[in-house]
């Protein structure tokens, strides 16, 4: 690793001294003196050629003049004058034609001499160009051989600087000094074009010098140029160029030789990545291309450059929909990324995870500056994780939401002006938190508290009972209580679900009221069918309604109307059922206890106010720090029930009848 980057610096070295060396070599008194004498005997033996035809030319009456093509023989007369045309018009035709015979053979034997002046003009080219190999070779040649020793395990450098030499020695015109040419207009100086040694540069694609081991590259916005390289280009006069020196390397090629971490979702958003990427994996190599060209409607000369071997683990992260989604969608996505590796959210609540829990605090207070946390600090964000986790036996493993509560935490320490992160100030981050996402929560207690929303939390009612439900908005999940009512009648229609006729009811919701209905019949109607309708709604509810966990509540509230027992509105419930009358957990306990008791804290708390839970959600209990006070207080009560009829007696204060042999139930 690194050996891209000392070559890079090798060559760059190696040019800046040729550009000194060679123009010396040029300029040295042993070069001009082999160069003029190659000079000197070419023309000596043009001197010699033409000399003894210049002598025949005269003797023959004939002259050599310059013109335009080149050398031309014209007759002339004894003078030495020129034979003008009327002069030659006015001799005798045989004269004319001796004339004509003897300048066809001088111009043969002139044509034979300016031949072999360009042959040997030829040569002398031939031998300054040489001579300038030779020249720039003594240069050249012992910088070229060093840098062969120093890569000689590397193959593919040694044919390159082969072809650098072969390249310096034919370019050799670039190293002379050059000299500015006169410009044709005389108030305009062209600028000075410097000889480009670019094809020299060595793009050092990727640099692995620091690194240890295999790389790993985390690459957070997976657009196709980012992963795959880009071709950039320059505007020179209006035109756009480029060059290799200007290819650059995307992530793939980062990571190549080890492992890229790209989230699923980006990947998929960024338009040809995907099929890009299946592409390059199957291939097992890397192509830099200009994705867009294939749009164009004239497509456009550019760099092609050679494939890279692509050898690199790719990690896609992501939920489990996305996974299961391309794993049922796309066949290649099942041939290509065959390892699963399904991450808990949260891990066991034991002294080993605890002290993990520690770990982690202490290293991002180290990574992040933040103060240190006591010891009552670091119990808090464990309480905070699991209560995230819901779970009183697990810890969260949503650090990143662990971390924000730290960076809070410490931010409150520092403008209390403390040196280590106390219980009071995870508290007031946590409170701070709530504080900037509760608005909704707020306005509807608002409205709960101007009777906007009718609610009662005091006081018994038949018919009607308080259910509980959550609300989340992302960042934040609250509870609100909602007034279940029923109201029963003679009939034959049974149990008639409101929001279902109105298209306000979702499918698990709907279940749940038909589950309730097969729990009525098979506990009050064993002998004989139950005559009688009864409505059941949520009354002041108008966005729908899902899920299953109002199952209880729906089914004392129907008990209530049809025996005109008056239920207390102290009490709110939460809980599914089955056919049973077994009593079965639901999710969000802890934001729909807070719920019931935020909205009974607007009136007074009495002692009398209370959330009935089903049994098994009692594990799941991590009520914020008011609620466990009041609790303890005895100014608000947490049930927990097992079946149906344990709710019974809690909400009428009357005990259930029990079913008989003769299977009927017993009077009062």
């Amino acid at each position: 690793p690194g050996t891209g980057l000392t070559f890079h610096k090798d060559m760059d070295g190696l040019i800046k001294v040729l550009q000194q060396e060679i123009p010396k070599i040029f300029e040295s008194k042993e070069y001009e003196r082999q160069r003029t004498k190659i000079f000197a005997d070419f023309q000596e033996k043009q001197k010699k050629l033409f000399s003894g035809l210049e002598k025949e030319v005269k003797e023959k009456d004939f002259a050599l003049k310059k013109s335009v093509s080149g050398l031309a023989l014209v007759p002339v007369k004894k003078t030495g004058e020129v034979l003008n045309e009327e002069e030659y018009a006015k001799l005798d035709t045989e004269v004319r034609k001796k004339i004509d015979e003897i300048g066809r053979q001088l111009q043969d034997k002139l044509d034979d001499a300016v031949r072999m002046v360009r042959v040997e003009e030829k040569k002398v080219k031939e031998k300054i160009e040489q001579l300038e190999r030779q020249a720039a070779l003594s240069s050249v040649g012992h910088l070229i051989d060093e840098l062969k020793q120093k890569y000689e395990d590397n193959t593919e450098i040694i044919a390159y600087l082969d072809d650098v030499r072969e390249d310096i020695l034919a370019h050799v015109e670039d190293f002379k000094p050059q000299e500015e040419q006169p410009s044709a207009l005389p108030f305009f100086k062209p600028a000075k074009t410097e000889p480009s040694f670019v094809r020299y540069y060595v793009n050092v694609f990727v640099n692995n010098r620091d690194r240890k081991g295999a790389p790993v590259v985390i690459e957070s916005n997976p657009t196709y140029y980012n992963l795959f390289g880009r071709i950039e280009h320059k505007l020179q006069y209006g035109v756009a160029v480029t060059d290799f020196s200007m290819i650059k390397a995307g992530a793939l090629h980062m990571a190549n030789g080890g492992y890229l971490v790209l989230d699923a979702l980006n990947v998929l958003k960024n338009i040809f990545v995907y099929d890009a990427l299946k592409r390059s994996i199957k291939d097992k190599e890397l192509k830099i291309e200009d994705v867009w060209e294939q749009y164009r409607l004239v497509s456009s000369v550019t760099l092609r450059p050679q494939a890279v071997p692509f050898n690199v683990k790719v990690v896609l992260v992501g939920n489990p929909y996305l996974y299961y989604l391309l794993y049922n969608l796309d066949e290649e996505y099942r041939e290509l990324f065959k390892i699963k590796a399904d991450f808990e959210n949260r891990m066991d609540r034991d002294r080993e995870s605890l002290l993990k829990y520690a770990g982690f605090i202490r290293t991002k207070c180290t990574e992040k500056g933040l103060q240190p946390f006591e010891r009552d600090a670091v119990a808090k964000i464990a309480e905070y994780g699991s209560r995230l986790a819901e779970h009183q036996k697990k810890l969260s493993a949503k650090f990143s939401e662990i971390a924000d509560v730290l960076r809070e935490a410490d931010h409150w320490a520092k403008t209390d002006g403390a040196k280590v992160v106390k219980v009071e100030h995870v508290e007031k981050a946590l409170e701070e938190k709530v504080y900037r996402c509760n608005k909704v929560e707020k306005k509807i207690h608002e409205a709960i508290r101007e009777k906007t929303i009718l609610l009662d939390t005091k006081g018994a009612v038949a018919g009607q009972i308080n259910g509980l439900a959550v609300i989340d908005l992302g960042d934040y999940r609250f509870g609100i209580p909602s007034r279940i009512t029923s109201r029963a009648y003679a009939g034959k229609a049974g149990i008639v679900n409101i929001e279902r006729e109105t298209k306000l009811s979702g499918k698990i919701h709907e279940k749940a009221v038909l589950i309730l209905s097969a729990y009525l019949g098979e506990k009050y109607a064993r002998k004989q069918p139950l005559s009688l309708t009864a409505s059941l709604t949520f009354e002041q509810l108008y966005g729908g309604i899902e899920g299953d966990s109002a199952t209880c509540a729906e089914i004392y509230v129907l008990l209530s109307s049809i025996a005109g027992v008056p239920l207390k509105q102290s009490l709110a419930i939460t809980g599914s059922m089955n056919q049973h009358g077994e009593v079965q957990p639901i999710g969000g306990v802890n934001e729909k206890i807070e719920g019931f008791f935020d909205v009974c804290k607007l009136d007074s708390l009495d002692g009398a106010q209370g959330v009935i839970i089903p049994g098994p959600n009692m594990k799941n209990l991590m009520l914020k720090k008011e609620v466990v006070e009041a609790v303890r207080s005895r100014k608000f009560t947490v049930y927990s029930i097992d079946t149906i009829e344990d709710g019974i007696e809690i909400f009428t204060g009357m005990k259930p009848g029990e079913l008989q042999p003769d299977g009927n139930y017993p009077e009062g």
